[in-house]
């Protein structure tokens, strides 16, 4: 498998979603996550779900999705010897992870300056909502909180519908990427310069990136986004969405060749020809009696024909599908998207997301199981060093 990480650890100090989503990531390119969690306790999201049979074990669907591969090591992180614990780690360590609220790490003495003294060539990377600075980097936050504040959901939807949320928690998704991503130039300028560096990751500013060109016309021009329905951003006459005789197709002729090349392929020559619709401006112009002309063609047959006859002309088109359409279609399986593992007691298959890219043709998927709260605990801090009579001691006192 596509390994580049290899020989990297990771100290993942992160819970829930966009944190563990990071560190999924460099897991899947070859790292060594360990994952710190609370004895006894653990990450919230081994809890709930759609399947009691794996919460009762700590393994909840939403647990394995983004911890299959780590290591589990359990530490109290409010006892000092489970700080002093976690900073010998530390010290063995490439990279450090934690999502808490700005200032806790700090308060715990694992704070960016307390690491990097212990490893001076640390990668210390911090996800929080806002960012570790600014009058709201204080502020707790989930993804519907920063989909609400950063105006995505007064574009999501029909004029007059009202603010509408994304389906997904795809905020937290992003933000995961966003950080691996950081992690992964951090490694490189560590590399570059001997020295640690601190990446500082918010859903708000990946939120607000994934609206990057809004964002920069409104900042430029003063436009306003607004509620847009199905139609497309380009506000392109024939891009959008059509009723056909069983669904909606979505289609996207921009530029003048993908329409006549759409107007070939639906054996209406004629359209392109007529003085209303011969160039852009005048489609732009005259653009409700298009749409009308173009949806009485489209209703004349199902929108999976549709769909194939503009994938052979080469314009881009797809009919609306439920998730498990798309899942079924063979385009998923060819690129390998998801993977199967197995969790004791469970019969029958997981599945979990795989790598979100191919490197010499293949997807890389977790090097090991999910690991039950705590069961590599002896076996990490052993590997550190800690003595036997150390582990006894420490297990006696609650800290692991």
């Amino acid at each position: 498998m596509f390994q580049p990480l290899d020989g990297i650890r990771v100290i993942d100090l992160s819970q829930v979603l966009a944190g563990p989503y990071a560190t999924y990531q460099l897991s899947l390119m070859g790292a060594e996550v360990l994952k710190i969690e609370k004895p006894g306790e653990g990450d919230w999201t081994r809890q709930g779900g759609p399947m009691p049979g794996l919460a009762a074990q700590g393994m909840a669907l939403g647990f394995l999705g983004h911890n299959t591969g780590k290591k589990s090591v359990a530490i109290d992180l409010k006892t000092p010897e489970g700080v002093a614990l976690l900073r010998e780690l530390v010290a063995g360590a490439d990279v450090f992870v934690e999502n808490f609220k700005p200032g806790v790490a700090e308060r715990l003495g694992l704070g960016f300056e307390a690491l990097k003294q212990v490893n001076p060539k640390l990668v210390y990377c911090s996800v929080s909502a806002f960012g570790q600075d600014g009058p709201f980097s204080n502020r707790p936050a989930y993804d519907h909180v920063i989909q609400g504040m950063c105006g995505i959901m007064l574009t999501t939807g029909k004029p007059g519908d009202g603010p509408i949320k994304v389906g997904a928690p795809y905020i937290d998704y992003a933000t995961g990427m966003n950080g691996a991503m950081a992690v992964m130039a951090g490694l490189r300028e560590v590399e570059r310069t001997g020295q640690a560096v601190h990446v500082d990751v918010a859903m708000m500013d990946t939120a607000l990136m994934l609206m990057a060109s809004l964002m920069s016309q409104h900042l430029t021009t003063g436009w306003e986004p607004v509620q847009n329905g199905n139609e497309a951003w380009s506000a392109s006459p024939s891009s959008g969405a059509f009723e056909t005789a069983d669904g909606i197709l979505m289609l996207a002729a921009n530029h003048d060749t993908q329409f006549r090349h759409m107007c070939q392929a639906i054996d209406r020559p004629d359209i392109p020809q007529d003085p209303r619709w011969d160039s852009v401006p005048e489609r732009h112009k005259n653009w409700q009696s298009l749409r009308q002309e173009l949806e009485t063609t489209f209703r004349t047959r199902s929108a999976s024909d549709w769909e194939q006859i503009l994938a052979d002309a080469a314009v881009p088109a797809g009919r609306i599908r439920k998730l498990d359409e798309m899942l079924a279609e063979p385009q998923i399986a060819a690129r390998g998207l998801t993977t199967e593992i197995r969790v004791e007691g469970h019969d029958g298959p997981i599945h979990i997301p795989a790598m979100s890219f191919k490197a010499n043709g293949a997807n890389s998927v977790p090097r090991s199981g999910a690991s039950s709260l705590g069961a590599d605990t002896d076996a990490v801090l052993r590997d550190a060093g800690i003595s036997e009579q150390r582990l006894t001691a420490l297990r006696a006192a609650g800290v692991i």
